[in-house]
């Protein structure tokens, strides 16, 4: 999906799910929840990430993947059921 910005030049979009859509220049990653939250460290990223209120539910579904994003200097985590493969074939085309 791609846009406008207010200075005229293209923004794209990535739909996580839901109604959720996140600016594909912002994204540093994407992540299969399964895969990745039986490391310590991703499940340390996760807990901080909620406690500081900067994750963004794309669905009350069963969550499948999680985007890092950045904008601003600050990260957010937006979880989503879709799965990272599919989200991943959705940035690439």
């Amino acid at each position: 999906m791609t846009g406008r910005t207010k200075f005229g030049s293209r923004a794209e979009y990535l739909h996580i799910g839901g109604e959720i859509s996140v600016d594909m220049s912002e994204i540093i990653g994407i992540f299969d929840m399964e895969n990745t939250t039986v490391r310590e460290c991703t499940r340390r990223l996760l807990a901080a990430a909620e406690k500081e209120h900067r994750i963004v539910y794309a669905t009350r579904e069963l969550p499948r993947s999680f985007v890092i994003t950045e904008s601003g200097g600050k990260a957010r985590v937006w979880v989503s059921q879709l799965a990272a493969a599919t989200l991943r074939k959705r940035l690439s085309e």
